[in-house]
């Protein structure tokens, strides 16, 4: 077992105010792996006090001097990627090739993007007789979930510390062991004392501490809708900024024309990355009524190559969910689904073959699912993937939209015109056509219960400042 003892606080390693811990375990084990201090609001006070006493200094610096620190994080984030992944793959339970592969590199990728950034230089804007200018905000307080535990905090600190801000991070306490790699390589990085700060523990104690602490400007949440309520309630008490990228329950509709087997396939493994435990997984595919027999045959199939293994093991496809309390919500949600009438194509609640330790999930794939099911309402945050039929492009267009929801979501087509202007007709802050690719410089955010607010590229930076008009 591995015990991270210590919080990092004011530039250093440091005790926590408690001499109480949180253990951590390994999903597919059962086994706990390591232990954190559960910190406390003192603890919170004292890495606030440091970043707000830090946060002059660290305002006042050039964009070359935090693009030089920046630039010296990403080398020693690439320098432990194995390492991260690794650990990832450990305390989430993501299986060894996309820990790598993504757990391990999308962190790389968001801070180069303001280590890129930084490097043009900054233009005010001009508004009549008027300079518009921005201002690094003050101190943020970015609280993160576990799913993806390193890109959650990184899609916060890099564009807070490019814009000028001082942070405090609270990782989440289920999967926390990958947050003390980055504070490995902050300190190696020479960041200033209290520009960056972390304080382990959970929402209740040094979220809600971090959330109304008289000087904490700014609060950045990931996490459920129920937490990021809580979270806009106390931060909205104080007016302090506050953005929030909570759930998602997005379509992937595929249009007549579209390519059926590549879309569905593609679908699958979307539905499914890390579990089925990610924010944009589309997990409502859509797909016309004459090509809904044939989508099921595709769904089984593709559904059935991501047999529940080790995560350690790098033929795995489709790892355990995060702890046992997940994994009884998502078995509940697969056994609602199956007692309300939805046809099971694959899969179910029972416990997979051979996997009696550990808590996976059999990946599972329903058809028949009416749009005002719970299966198509509610963020299930496992792998299991609803098949909706529709009748013409306005029907699909009426079920892609009826949600709560509107973070991710794609479309496919044969034709690219088409595809892009169903695409418009989303409420939805990101949307796939045909698969195109992620890319980092776009704003990511949602519509309606998906939150407030956007991260990734200039649009995150923006979120970490203050507007100031100069009137000449």
């Amino acid at each position: 077992m591995t015990d991270r003892t210590a919080l990092y606080v004011d530039g250093a390693w440091a005790p926590a105010d408690g001499g109480e811990t949180i253990p951590v375990e390994n999903p597919a084990t059962e086994e706990v792996i390591a232990a954190v201090p559960a910190g406390t609001a003192a603890d919170v006070d004292r890495a606030v006090t440091a970043a707000k006493r830090a946060f002059p200094g660290w305002a006042a610096t050039s964009r070359a001097e935090r693009r030089e620190l920046l630039d010296r994080l990403l080398g020693g984030l690439a320098k432990r990627a194995e390492e991260i992944g690794e650990t990832i793959a450990r305390d989430v339970g993501t299986p060894l090739r996309m820990a790598t592969r993504i757990q391990a590199a999308l962190p790389q990728t968001d801070v180069k993007t303001y280590v890129d950034l930084l490097a043009e230089e900054e233009q005010d804007e001009r508004a009549g007789n008027s300079v518009i200018v921005r201002e690094p905000a003050g101190v943020v307080a970015a609280i993160t979930p576990w799913n993806y535990p390193l890109h959650q905090i990184t899609c916060k600190l890099a564009p807070a510390l490019a814009a000028g801000c001082t942070v405090v991070i609270k990782p989440s306490e289920v999967a926390p062991l990958a947050a003390y790699h980055l504070f490995d390589a902050i300190h190696e990085a020479g960041f200033p004392a209290g520009v960056v700060n972390l304080v382990s523990g959970t929402g209740p104690v040094v979220g809600e501490a971090l959330v109304t602490h008289p000087d904490v400007d700014v609060v950045s949440f990931t996490g459920s809708v129920r937490a990021g309520s809580r979270v806009a309630e106390l931060a909205g008490r104080a007016i302090k900024r506050v953005t929030l990228e909570l759930g998602g329950k997005s379509a992937n509709v595929i249009l007549p024309d579209a390519d059926l087997e590549t879309a569905v396939k593609v679908g699958v493994g979307n539905a499914f990355l890390n579990g089925g435990q990610t924010c944009t997984a589309w997990t409502r595919m859509l797909v016309p009524a004459a090509l809904e027999d044939q989508a099921f045959e595709l769904a089984k199939t593709f559904a059935e190559g991501f047999t529940p293994g080790d995560p350690l093991d790098p033929k795995t496809k489709l790892g355990p969910m995060v702890s046992r309390a997940q994994r009884d919500r998502v078995r509940g949600f697969i056994t609602q689904g199956i007692d309300a009438g939805a046809r099971l194509i694959t899969g179910g609640a029972d416990t997979p073959v051979g996997r009696e330790v550990g808590h996976f999930v059999a990946p599972t794939v329903f058809g028949g699912v009416h749009p005002d099911s719970v299966l198509a309402q509610e963020e299930i945050f496992g792998p299991v993937l609803s098949v909706l039929s529709y009748r013409d492009e306005d029907e699909a267009l009426e079920i892609a939209n009826n949600s709560r929801y509107g973070l991710h979501g794609a479309v496919w087509s044969a034709d690219q015109d088409r595809a892009i202007a169903f695409a418009r007709r989303v409420r939805t802050g990101q949307i796939d056509v045909n698969g195109g690719a992620f890319n980092p410089l776009a704003p990511f955010g949602g519509f309606k219960q998906s939150g407030i607010g956007r991260e990734m590229g200039t649009f995150a930076m923006a979120e970490f400042t203050e507007i100031k008009s100069i009137q000449l």
